[in-house]
Order: structure tokens, then sequence, then C-alpha cells
């Protein structure tokens, strides 16, 4: 009966070590593919923020040709009410 309990707690102990192994490589496995995860995140991110950024550059460059051309329309108004007016 001394043998068979030996036996049982000496099974439990190789059960136990490898019950262990396993869930370290499973933590292990979960820890590289959540690093991974956030790197694609933070990589997703900064191509957006740089798209945001050129499209805001992009936007202010129209902006600003618009308001040159509308300066420009306005002067001519300008110069040509002077000239009518003459």
């Amino acid at each position: 009966m001394k043998k068979v309990l030996i036996t049982f707690a000496a099974l439990a102990m190789i059960a136990s070590v490898t019950s262990c192994r396993e869930t370290e490589q499973k933590t292990e496995e979960a820890v590289e593919a959540s690093v991974e995860a956030t790197t694609e995140a933070v990589e997703d991110a900064g191509e957006a923020a740089e798209e945001a950024a050129d499209a805001v550059e992009e936007g202010a460059e129209e902006a600003t040709d618009a308001t040159e051309g509308a300066m420009e329309d306005a002067a001519e108004a300008v110069e040509g009410h002077d000239d009518a007016a003459h």
C-alpha cells in the first residue's frame, strides 16, 4: 500500500510539472501575440496620423490657392470698377 501511495504521489508531481510547463508556454505565446498585435496597432495608428497630416496639408494648400484666387478676382474687380469710374 505504501508503494502505491508513493507511486501515486510521484505521478501527481510529474503531472503538475508538465502542466506548469504547458501553462508557461501558453503564457509566452499569449504575450508574444499581444506584443505583435500592439505593434501592428501602433504602426496602423502611425500610418493613419501620417495620412491625416497629409490631408490637412493638402486642404491647407487648396484653401491657400482658393484665397489667392479670390484676392486676385477682388483686385481685378476693384481695378475694373476704378477704370469704369474714370
